[in-house]
């Protein structure tokens, strides 16, 4: 999986360079989720602008970074859904628990 982080004001944001995120690759999200929280990061943003496909295990990985940052007492934040992304997460009501911006720039002044 080709992912890329950089930290800005104290937040690592995650950018998912895949145009799907399945049951393929989700695990790679997931272990560099795991890794950051881990390593005593509170705060993440996973940027999945270039996302055009999510299925239940990449919204797994989602959820279960979310559950890290909580019992952590971080966040996770999500930006750049795209519309079949987007649908996915109302489908689920997922949209209802994560905290989703249109970019980063966006999620990163709601801090």
């Amino acid at each position: 999986m080709n992912l890329k982080t950089e930290s800005n004001k104290g937040i690592v944001v995650v950018f998912v360079r895949e145009e799907r995120l399945d049951a393929n690759n989700s695990e790679e999200l997931k272990s560099e989720l795991n890794h950051l929280f881990e390593t005593g990061t509170k705060d993440v943003i996973v940027d999945l602008k270039e996302v055009r496909f999510i299925d239940s295990s990449g919204l797994g990985v989602l959820v279960s970074g979310f559950k890290n940052a909580s019992t952590r007492q971080g966040t996770i934040k999500l930006s750049g859904l795209q519309t079949q992304v987007k649908s996915m997460f109302e489908l689920t009501r997922l949209h209802r628990v994560f905290d989703i911006y249109a970019t980063v720039d966006d999620a990163l002044e709601n801090r």
